[in-house]
């Protein structure tokens, strides 16, 4: 099958992650893959955005903002039709950005079925945490576009029923949650070299609502509690003020914060966890570092909502605990680390559900071809 993989991601991160191994695990499974997206999106570093766009994001107003992403589909748009005519394909897929029209015009001209893949409701995303202009606007175009894909790919049930609120049948709706390539996180045996202390880990963008100034300070008043470590891998806004409360409660020795880390070193470094973290998390996400976390064996602690218990079962593959309470968390981590075999029976389950449930992107690669076969009219067909 020839897939056309549209997108228009600017930053190197979660979501590069994503296009990327969803790309690799397409192509291993025997198909063409075409992947048209902004020219910015191979000049930026991993674990930000392009310096260009950070800086015309700052300093436009946002409504201004919003009608260049709308006029970037001009060209958005022509480079698009220009790969299609040349690359004919089957299926074009796309992960889908706000304001971002290019494919579903492309699947309506040429008549060839779209994909397209959801990770979060943006513009919802967008008000909740600032920035967007013209939400009247974007939200009649997010409605568009969704409602005109032949099949639309959501991570969570939860991010499914809003699709469907906004006007989507449920039956061309498909969950396909995040995925991993176990051979990368392949479950081994922490290595004690920490003076017999157990270690927390974290893994991903720092941000302040995450909550691990909490951790810390917990850390710092539990004088009976088993001697516990923390590693942070990563960077991000909350970083610097997650370091300066570490030095001043006097755990500078016992909080490190790696930097942001290539993709390569961040197995070994999650290898070197006792207990690993996800301490706060977006209701509708599937949360990439818990799938890491479960491929590499790690016991987990994770908060106690739906959309992490598709993923994560309290008790047999992690501890959850309840967000609202602001000492559960801790609660859940002084539990695990006063208790390796309950460590290691959570991780070893971890593990096991990722081969149980396919958590793979090569098996989400499969199932969208699969979808695909089974959809009507998928053929190639020539581009005019």
């Amino acid at each position: 099958m020839r897939i056309l993989y549209s997108h228009r991601i600017q930053s190197r991160d979660g979501q590069s992650v994503h296009l990327e191994e969803m790309v690799a695990a397409l192509r291993a499974d025997g198909h063409e893959v075409l992947v048209v997206g902004p020219g910015l999106y191979d000049q930026a570093e991993f674990g930000g955005e392009s310096r260009l766009v950070s800086l015309i994001r700052a300093r436009l107003p946002p409504w201004i903002g919003a009608l260049a992403e709308v006029a970037y589909n001009v060209p958005a748009w022509w480079r698009l039709w220009q790969a299609a005519r040349r690359f004919r394909p089957d299926l074009i897929y796309e992960r889908y950005n706000l304001f971002h029209l290019a494919g579903t015009w492309l699947a309506r001209w040429s008549r060839v079925p779209l994909f397209l893949e959801i990770n979060a409701p943006l513009v919802a995303e967008r008000v909740r945490f600032g920035g967007l202009g013209l939400p009247g606007l974007a939200t009649r175009l997010e409605a568009y576009v969704w409602r005109s894909a032949d099949k639309v790919l959501v991570v969570t049930g939860v991010l499914k029923r809003m699709v469907e609120q906004a006007g989507v049948p449920a039956d061309r709706i498909q969950v396909v949650p995040n995925g991993i390539d176990p051979a990368e996180f392949a479950p081994a045996t922490r290595c004690e070299g920490h003076n017999g202390r157990v270690v927390l880990g974290f893994v991903g963008f720092v941000r302040d609502w995450h909550g691990l100034d909490g951790v810390i300070a917990a850390m710092a008043a539990a004088h009976d509690a088993a001697p516990i470590d923390l590693v942070v891998v990563g960077d991000g806004p909350a970083r610097a003020a997650l370091e300066r409360q570490a030095a001043t409660l006097g755990l500078a020795d016992r909080v490190r914060f790696t930097g942001l880390q290539a993709r390569e070193q961040v197995p070994a470094l999650v290898a070197g966890f006792d207990i690993a973290l996800q301490p706060r998390a977006v209701e509708y996400a599937s949360p990439l570092k818990i799938f890491e976390y479960m491929a590499a064996g790690r016991a987990i602690v994770a908060p106690d909502q739906e959309n992490i218990r598709e993923i994560l079962r309290d008790s047999e593959t992690a501890l959850l605990f309840d967000p609202s309470r602001p000492e559960a968390m801790w609660q859940a981590i002084l539990r695990l680390a006063g208790d390796a075999d309950l460590r290691n029976r959570l991780g070893v389950a971890a593990g096991a559900e990722i081969a149980r449930r396919d958590y793979t992107w090569a098996g989400n690669a499969r199932r969208v071809v699969g979808w695909a076969r089974q959809s009507a009219g998928i053929r190639a067909r020539a581009i005019g």
